[in-house]
């Protein structure tokens, strides 16, 4: 820890523009890993199937307050399309997929983030090894001899520190971007999915569901 400070504190100024950058790489990390692989995060086959289930058995108000409790985007989508189940079949499939086009952008939120901070954290690097090496060179240009090839030596090692430490940010960065637009499209393909699913059961129920009150009359 003391080579991991003694490095820093040598890197100069611009290691606290990467030091920035690494504490918002951390809470967007912690945010969305919170978003996506918690809140948003649900087992498409069980919801849809229990769904699928209360829907054939007549019972909408469960189905409804199911897929409220899931807490998810997809359990939000299908709850849009049951609370719309008296409206004719167009009418829902606008109505899910409206609130489609309002969950999907929330999963996708500050992930994008990561990648630009990835860049900010290796280009400051970079500036700091460049201004690092022009003040090194302009030190050595005024030492005498004996002494300009120690200081030019522990002048560039001290540049280059801000080059790693840019890119020890800005590879955990890149990298957790990478996996977590993966998550992202996962999540808004289940969400189509599932939407879809749903969709096509609240259909068949509505060609062929006799309402109790229908079959009383009768």
């Amino acid at each position: 820890m003391s080579e991991l400070q003694k490095a820093f504190e040598s890197g100069g100024l611009f290691m606290w523009p990467i030091f920035v950058v690494s504490i918002f790489v951390i809470a967007i990390l912690i945010e969305r890993c919170m978003v996506l692989y918690f809140r948003a995060s649900v087992s498409k086959d069980s919801l849809v199937g229990a769904v699928d289930k209360l829907l054939r058995a007549g019972q909408v108000d469960r189905a409804i307050k199911l897929a409220n409790d899931s807490g998810a985007p997809l359990g939000r989508v299908i709850s849009a399309g049951l609370r719309s189940f008296s409206e004719r079949k167009e009418i829902i499939q606008m109505i899910m997929d409206e609130q489609a086009l309002v969950e999907v952008p929330n999963l996708e939120r500050r992930t994008g983030y990561l990648a630009m901070l990835s860049n900010v954290a290796t280009l400051a690097g970079l500036l700091g090894t460049i201004v690092g090496l022009i003040h090194s060179f302009g030190a050595v240009a005024k030492a005498d001899a004996a002494t300009k090839s120690m200081l030019l030596a522990q002048g560039i090692s001290e540049a280059m520190n801000c080059t790693a430490f840019g890119l020890l940010v800005a590879v955990p960065a890149l990298i957790f971007f990478a996996v977590l637009q993966s998550k992202t499209h996962h999540l808004v393909d289940e969400i189509d999915s599932g939407a879809v699913r749903v969709y096509n059961v609240i259909v068949d129920v509505k060609e062929g569901f006799v309402r109790p009150a229908d079959s009383s009359q009768a």
